[in-house]
This record gives structure tokens, C-alpha cells and sequence, in this order.
């Protein structure tokens, strides 16, 4: 009885599962990803060679785990292939950082239940092992911290002189948690942190400054900050209009402090224009809150730059 009550839900679990890593596959290529494809030799992917592997046991993954992982590397830009299990992190000192989301893997294998031993011996018959799978979240160690150094994955050190002291200085001087590596930019407002890729990865250093002001544009929208509207999602207008607060604000602060990208950021902001033809103020009330934006930046810059003649033109605009 035991069997045959086990075996159509392992069944089922197995049909849903593999449903479940065909459909995370089939969203990877519609994406333009593809999870076969090794994420490196590139200029911004900083994985290492090889496949991946349990950083706690240093074994490869293998089959579709190594699939699934790449696909998640190259999804959010992890710096390195190793990966760890929630307990394994604690185990090895360190914990995963709250909030992150982890990876499914599963694992493969067969077992003889006892009943099963016990009819092979009283009929002479073979034993029949039954196939099943587990599944296992785990986490890559960029997702990770305190960590000992030998399993941590470290950011490659950027190199002296490629960021300018100045904006160094700026980032630090708002306390705002700001990472360096992977190979994506971006700002989490729900655990308030900003990614940059290092700037050695640019294929130009000088607009690694243009992301990363862009990318702090919005971080001083945080409730804590100057709190505004992140609710939109990919594609509406809430949306295109925070993403030329930020842009606008990277101009501002951009030309405050000297820096001259070679990426035009009007080339940038026109891409969201067709999003916001509808209001034809929305350009004039994005300025006024990047001008905001980028003076609660700069009042962070050593020898702190003049901005208010670009508030108050922004504001006399929005009025």
C-alpha cells in the first residue's frame, strides 16, 4: 500500500518539477539569455572559468543544474560560480544577505523502499528502484557575506585612478550601500543598496561615473531620502519617469563635477520619450526633481559643488 501510495505523487512532483526547469529554460531564451552559453569572455563578466560548484563540498554541479545556474549568473550578474546551500553558508561563518532570492537545483537519484526488499526476497525477483528528485535553494556567494576570504567571491580591485576621487569620496559620504561587481547595473529600493560593474569593464572607464551617478539618482528617492514613487513597473510611465530622474540627475551632477562621458545621456532620455509623448510636462517635472536629486548628491562632494543655480532653473521650469 505504501508503494503505490508514494509512487503517483513522486510522480507528480517529477512531471511539475520538470515543467517548472522547462519553463525557467524556455523564459531564459525568450529573454535573449541563453543558459548555455558559458557566462565569461565578456567585457563585463567576471565569472571564472569552469562549471559550477559547491563552494562549501567543491563539487561540480552537473546536467541541468549547471544550466540552471548559469542562467541565474547570467540573469543577475554574479562575479563567480560558486554556490551554497543556506545552511552551508552558516556553517562556514557567514550567512546569506537578507532579502536575496536563491536558485533551485534539484537532485537525482534512485532508492529500493523496504516493502520493495521484502517482495524481491520472497519472490526471487530483482528489487525495483523507484527514481526521485529533491530540490535545493542555493544561493551564489556574491549573495553572500562574511564569508571566509578562501570562499567569498571578491570583486576584482579596480584599479587606481579610474574612479575619480572626488566621486569616490561623494559615494562614501552618503552612506548609501553601493557594491561593485557583477554586470549589471541597478538599485533595489526594497534593501536600498546600488550595484555598478567595475569600471574596468567599461569599454571607456569615464562612463562607469554616468552609471553609477545614475544608478544613486535613484537611491535618493528612498523614503529615508527624498522619497518618491517607485511602484511603477517595467514599461508604464511611473517607470520611464523615475528613470529620467536618474538620468537627468547623472547630467546634472556630471557636469557639476567636471566629468565628461562619452555616452550622451540625451540619447538615453529620448529612448523614453515615446513613453511619456502623453504629458508634455512630464520632461520639465523630471528635470525639477533631478535638480533635487542631484543637490542631495552633491552636498555630499568634497568642497561641496554649487548647484543651486540648477535647482532653482529646474523650479522656476516646473512652476
Amino acid at each position: 500500500m505504501s508503494r503505490q501510495n508514494r509512487k503517483p505523487g513522486a510522480k507528480g512532483d517529477r512531471t511539475n518539477l520538470y515543467s517548472e526547469i522547462t519553463d525557467k529554460i524556455i523564459a531564459e531564451l525568450e529573454a535573449g539569455r541563453v543558459p548555455w552559453v558559458q557566462p565569461w569572455g565578456t567585457s563585463a563578466a567576471k565569472a571564472p572559468l569552469g562549471l559550477p560548484k559547491n563552494a562549501s563540498t567543491d563539487r561540480q554541479y552537473s546536467g541541468i543544474n549547471v544550466l540552471l545556474l548559469w542562467g541565474a549568473a547570467i540573469e543577475r550578474g554574479f562575479s563567480g560560480q560558486s554556490w551554497l546551500t543556506f545552511r552551508q553558508a552558516l556553517s562556514l561563518g557567514g550567512n546569506v544577505r537578507k532579502g536575496e532570492r536563491g536558485t533551485t537545483v534539484v537532485y537525482a537519484d534512485r532508492f529500493v523502499p523496504e516493502d520493495e526488499k521484502r517482495r524481491a526476497r520472497e519472490t526471487g525477483e530483482d528489487a525495483q528502484a523507484i527514481p526521485f528528485l529533491k530540490r535545493f535553494t542555493v544561493f551564489n556567494t556574491d549573495q553572500c557575506e562574511n564569508l571566509p576570504e578562501d570562499v567569498a567571491t571578491a570583486a576584482p580591485p579596480v584599479p587606481i585612478g579610474l574612479i575619480e576621487p572626488r566621486v569616490e569620496a561623494l559615494i562614501a559620504a552618503t552612506g548609501i550601500d553601493f557594491r561593485i561587481g557583477g554586470n549589471r547595473a541597478f538599485y533595489v529600493p526594497a534593501h536600498d543598496y546600488v550595484q555598478v560593474p567595475p569600471p574596468q569593464t567599461y569599454f571607456e572607464p569615464i562612463n562607469w561615473h554616468r552609471t553609477a551617478l545614475h544608478e544613486m539618482g535613484h537611491a535618493t528617492g528612498h523614503a529615508s531620502r527624498l522619497g518618491r514613487d517607485f511602484s511603477g513597473s517595467f514599461g508604464t510611465k511611473k517607470y520611464a519617469f523615475e528613470e529620467l530622474i536618474a538620468e537627468i540627475n547623472a547630467a546634472f551632477c556630471c557636469a557639476s563635477l567636471g566629468i565628461a562621458p562619452t555616452v550622451r545621456h540625451a540619447d538615453y532620455i529620448g529612448s523614453w520619450l515615446e513613453v511619456l509623448r502623453e504629458d508634455n510636462r512630464a520632461i520639465v517635472r523630471a528635470a525639477g526633481q533631478a535638480g533635487k536629486a542631484a543637490d542631495w548628491l552633491l552636498a555630499f562632494a568634497p568642497d561641496a559643488v554649487e548647484t543651486s543655480s540648477v535647482e532653482t532653473s529646474c523650479d522656476r521650469r516646473v512652476a
